[in-house]
């Protein structure tokens, strides 16, 4: 049951199961951690990118990967690249430009992929597409484009989010969206701004999603007050994740949950740039706290929970890419909490995470010169 609540002067996500979502008791400070040189696996740098975004693997093992400025690559595990054509025109400025790729649940039958951007053509605003992944021999484009959703009103500064995940049968696609440095907009329901959205696979509403009676971005909403949410996955039991950037201080790691209210701006565990407070979580229990969180920040990009067969100690894990502190991160849970366990020194700033078929873990340096890096375990 959703019930409404006013702030700001404008109608707010509160849900009566806010009680049985994680509370600031149960959150756990991980950031007072020093990183390790020493690591249980074997880093190969295997291609480099210009300031590569995100990573998404195919079923043959064959990756996507964009690069901010605007390009996209079909890449072999041997580092083979081929560049992807009709790649449209991206505003590529501070953190803006082309974002998240993912492949559709039923990418073997339709071919689909899923991509995000900061639209040159459109006042900057932040736009989900999707296209047919048309490869021919050495020629690879994206075909029949069209986008699905655009954020609207367009522009703002960086921040845009931008993450895509696909629930867990497939039916719904979820994206973050950040407050584009406009922080009142993540408690104002009328802009899709500091919020996560739940979306049919062609970009509309669904009609069970708890808002979607009052129309608009207030139909689309999932969950809202988030800033600068830079990922988005789905764990092995089927529970949905997000972490966030905070200002100084309070970086994020949110169990995303249906119709929350996770209280950017109005609280945080961080403080502003200028050295004011914010009010802490536990001054507003109305809102959702989060599960983990780090104060210094470690600026967390990219997410994935690990199955896989060659690291077996890391089964369940989260794998978070720490930019301030060019590291791997690996979150442990058991039950209701969770908690940082390692965090490993890569030497750069790692911008995301992927998982590959065999169990090897792949990321990316955010640099302009970034390596794309195959993980395995060290012998």
């Amino acid at each position: 049951m959703i019930q409404y609540a006013k702030l700001l002067g404008a109608s707010a996500l509160v849900s009566t199961a806010l009680l049985a979502s994680p509370t600031l008791a149960q959150s756990v400070n991980a950031g007072d951690r020093t990183a390790t040189t020493e690591l249980p696996f074997e880093s190969t740098s295997v291609a480099e990118f210009n300031t590569p975004w995100a990573i998404a693997f195919l079923p043959d093992g064959r990756m996507l990967v964009t690069e901010k400025p605007g390009r996209a690559y079909l890449v072999t595990q041997a580092g083979e690249k081929v560049e992807i054509g009709n790649v449209p025109a991206v505003l590529a400025s501070g953190q803006n430009g082309l974002l998240d790729i993912a492949i559709a649940p039923d990418f073997a039958d339709s071919g689909l992929v899923y991509f995000t951007y900061v639209d040159a053509a459109d006042g900057g605003a932040l736009t989900l597409s999707r296209a047919t992944l048309g490869i021919e021999g050495d020629t690879v484009n994206l075909v029949d484009a069209e986008i699905i959703w655009q954020q609207s009103p367009a522009g703002g500064g960086g921040q845009p989010g931008g993450i895509i995940a696909f629930d867990p049968d497939g039916s719904h696609l979820f994206l973050s969206v950040g407050d584009r440095m406009e922080p009142a907009s993540a408690q104002d329901p009328q802009q899709a701004r500091g919020k996560v959205l739940r979306l049919n696979l062609d970009g509309s509403a669904p009609e069970d999603n708890p808002l979607f009676a009052q129309g608009g971005v207030e139909a689309e909403t999932w969950s809202t007050g988030h800033r600068n949410p830079y990922s988005l996955a789905f764990d092995p039991e089927g529970k949905l994740w997000l972490h966030e950037m905070g200002p100084r201080g309070g970086d994020e790691l949110n169990l995303i949950e249906e119709g929350l209210n996770y209280g950017w701006p109005l609280v945080s565990n961080g403080d502003e740039y200028s050295g004011a407070p914010i009010p802490d979580h536990d001054t507003r229990p109305e809102f959702a706290a989060p599960v983990v969180y780090w104060n210094p920040v470690i600026a967390p990009a990219g997410l994935a929970f690990y199955e896989g067969t060659m690291f077996p100690e890391w089964k369940g894990s989260a794998l978070i890419g720490g930019l301030a502190v060019n590291s791997l991160v690996r979150v442990a849970f058991e039950g209701p909490g969770a908690d940082e366990v390692d965090r490993w020194d890569m030497g750069a700033r790692i911008r995301d995470v992927a998982v590959a078929p065999d169990g090897a873990v792949w990321v990316v340096e955010d640099s302009p010169q970034g390596h794309l890096l195959r993980l395995t375990p060290a012998q």
